[in-house]
């Protein structure tokens, strides 16, 4: 289990490496881990979104 200062700064890496992609399209480029955890918490957000409505 990852304590949770780790989880914040998983957190505060995944928001950084989205914003950096998002502006210079570099998500074929990012590492498969970083990837993966954006499919992931992008699943996680559609999922929230998807049961709110």
């Amino acid at each position: 289990m990852a304590t949770a200062k780790q989880r914040t700064a998983a957190r505060r890496n995944i928001k950084k490496a989205a914003t950096v992609a998002k502006r210079k399209r570099t998500i074929a480029h990012l590492p498969k881990r970083t990837r993966t955890a954006l499919v992931k918490q992008a699943a996680t957000v559609a999922r929230r979104k998807r049961r709110a409505s």
